[in-house]
């Protein structure tokens, strides 16, 4: 969730600065997750994400169509420099996940849970008091999207 200093509009760009995302409103929630398929797409042992309402995002060039590898997932990056920048899942209706890192006010967002914690790597070690749920979480982020 955003500090209570934090105030829209948020905003992100991916690695080259090609592609730049703009949120007229705060993120739902924010989360780790630790499924393989994050770790891929981010290239990172754990991925943090941001959840925001669709309708909140302007994109520049607007999202185009986004690749799915996975059933009921949906991932778009740079189509300049590749770098993640944002994800939709069928489980999780009206919420686009934006990787933590490519946002500008990534140090007013901290993580409130971990999803898939299951499948954390063994070596990776988080000495938080977060909730942690062993697949999905999506109970608990959908309920994040009715608390706004």
């Amino acid at each position: 969730m955003p500090s209570e200093a934090a105030q829209p509009p948020f905003t992100a760009r991916c690695y080259c600065g090609a592609s730049r995302l703009r949120f007229s409103q705060a993120p739902l929630t924010a989360a780790y997750c630790h499924c393989r398929d994050c770790r891929r797409w981010t290239g990172a042992p754990l991925g943090a994400f941001a959840a925001f309402h669709p309708a909140a995002l302007s994109a520049d060039p607007p999202l185009a169509v986004g690749i799915s590898l996975a059933p009921g997932v949906q991932r778009w990056s740079c189509p300049a420099c590749g770098s993640p920048l944002a994800a939709r899942f069928d489980y999780l209706p009206d919420q686009v996940y934006i990787p933590l890192g490519i946002l500008d006010q990534a140090d007013q967002i901290a993580p409130q849970s971990h999803s898939h914690a299951a499948a954390a790597l063994p070596w990776l070690h988080l000495s938080d008091d977060l909730p942690r749920e062993a697949s999905s979480a999506r109970e608990r982020l959908n309920a994040s999207r009715k608390d706004s």
